[in-house]
Parts: C-alpha cells; structure tokens; sequence
C-alpha cells in the first residue's frame, strides 16, 4: 500500500454527508456517492515541497480511486468548470485538467470561426 511521505490529514477529500450514499435522492450533490469521501484529502492533493516521485506515485493512487468512484464524470466536470486549481479531482490531475481546458477552449474557438465562415458562405 502506498504510504504518503507526509504526515496524514484526517480530512476527507470530499466532505462528508451524515445519510449514506445510498440513501441518496436525485436531488442531492453528486458528491454525496464520492468514492473520495472515505479517504484523506493528503492522497488528492500534494503537500508543500513534495518530491516529484513521491507525487506521481500519490497521483496514481488518488487516478485508481477515482477509477472505481460512480461519480467520477461529475467530480472530473466540477473541477473543469470551476476550474480547481489544485489536486486530483475526477481522476485528473491539475495539469491534465489545464490540457482539457486548453483543447476546449481551442475548439470553441474553431466552432466559432467556422460558424463564421458558414454564414459568410451562406450571404454570398
């Protein structure tokens, strides 16, 4: 098992709901069925000064949580429209999630100017 090299927070990554997730209704947040509420946010988000080795190997932990979490879409989306900053959030890190913002900002961008062109096209 994978033993953080800093001390260990007793938070959980995701707060906590007093009801169990299966008791859930439709109304309720997502993260209310977070696989992450059980687990310490030191695993999701790094220390200060971490070595680089020690954080890739705790990024690939908190990845394998949140490969089996049912909510990982709606964590990963969160996270993308907030946007988080910091940690591992819908099996994403911060830098991935930079990636995917980039790429959708990028394709916005393309949508637009080929709608552009489209009408352009269209009033000729």
């Amino acid at each position: 098992m994978l033993q953080p090299p800093h001390s260990s927070l007793q938070v959980a990554a995701v707060p906590a709901r007093r009801a169990a997730a299966r008791d859930r209704d439709q109304d309720a947040p997502w993260h209310t069925e977070a696989v992450c509420r059980r687990d310490e946010a030191g695993l999701f988000f790094a220390p200060s000064k971490e070595p680089t080795a020690a954080r890739l190997s705790r990024e690939e932990a908190a990845k394998r949580v949140c490969a089996r979490c049912p909510v990982m879409v709606e964590c990963r989306e969160h996270a993308l429209l907030q946007p988080e900053p910091y940690g591992v959030w819908g099996g994403l890190t911060a830098a991935e999630r930079r990636v995917v913002l980039a790429r959708r900002r990028r394709r916005e961008v393309e949508l637009k100017k080929a709608s552009r062109s489209g009408r352009i096209a269209a009033a000729g």
